[in-house]
């Protein structure tokens, strides 16, 4: 009988849980709530294995089931650790003050995200007194491919990262003007870096317009973005454009304060354009 506590076992249980996180990615990366057939689809494991995943992580709440939707979403309990992660990511009560002045400068909500692989997570936002705008849940995850702050961070990215991060994109058609293949994509992001900030125009919702622009440090990484967006009824986009240069202002000074900072280290194995090293 093999020991429990034997290397092969650790091994053995460590391929198990990278398994089911394969999935729980994989309903991250469609950001919609996804049937079971779908999240099968693109995954390499056995049918019974996937629906086995599914079942352990809802009873987990690290996914949430519609039983009338038959759909997937991601769950409570993933929501409070990415809460409790990002939270410690420095960079949010430090951007915070800026944020809110910002808001009300322009009467907008502002938000700040990070990159997270091919994902946005929103970690912090500013909005103006007495106005309600489109409200985005802090830690949300949402798609880096098909919304303007996520577009932004991605066109910092070296040839080789940028290559990692466009695989684990979903590139699901979210609206007809979603853009949904990897070169595509590409001719966008040297259009957004040719310009110094991104658009997204109904993309990931229709009828919503947004802008965003990378936030990075004095030395060139990226970390985080900033992103302003707003309902096509209430502005268009040549109206929201004039927002850029406060927004980038607002990125650097939020990349100013937060210089002195000490930030996790996970992800110093990327490079980013312009970065000194």
């Amino acid at each position: 009988m093999a020991d429990k506590n034997s290397p092969s076992s650790e091994r053995e249980g460590a391929g198990t849980v990278g398994k089911a996180l394969g999935v729980l990615d994989i309903v991250a990366r469609l950001g919609h709530p996804a049937r079971a057939s779908e999240i099968r689809a693109l995954s390499d494991l056995p049918k019974a294995t996937v629906y086995r995943f599914l079942q352990t992580l809802t009873e987990q709440n690290l996914l949430n089931y519609d039983p009338d939707l038959r759909v997937y979403s991601l769950g409570v309990r993933l929501v409070r650790l990415a809460q409790v992660a990002w939270r410690n990511f420095q960079i949010a009560p430090v951007a915070q003050p800026h944020l809110s002045a910002l808001a009300s400068k322009i009467g907008l909500a502002v938000y700040l995200s990070k990159l997270d692989g091919g994902q946005c997570v929103s970690l912090e936002r500013g909005t103006p007194g007495g106005r309600v705008g489109v409200l985005q849940d802090v830690d949300r995850i949402y798609p880096a491919y098909c919304t303007a702050v996520g577009k932004a961070m991605l066109a910092c990215l070296t040839e080789d990262a940028l290559d990692a991060a466009l695989t684990q994109q979903s590139f699901h058609s979210l609206t007809e003007a979603t853009i949904t293949d990897a070169e595509t994509m590409r001719t966008e992001l040297e259009k957004t870096r040719a310009r110094g900030y991104a658009i997204e125009d109904g993309e990931h919702v229709r009828g919503i317009i947004a802008i965003g622009v990378p936030v990075r440090t004095p030395g060139g990484r990226l970390i985080g973005g900033l992103g302003v967006h707003a309902p096509d009824r209430q502005t268009d986009l040549q109206q929201l454009q004039r927002h850029v240069p406060k927004l980038q202002e607002c990125a650097v000074a939020i990349a100013s304060d937060a210089a002195d900072w000490s930030f996790p280290e996970a992800d110093r194995h990327i490079e980013y354009r312009g970065e000194k090293t």
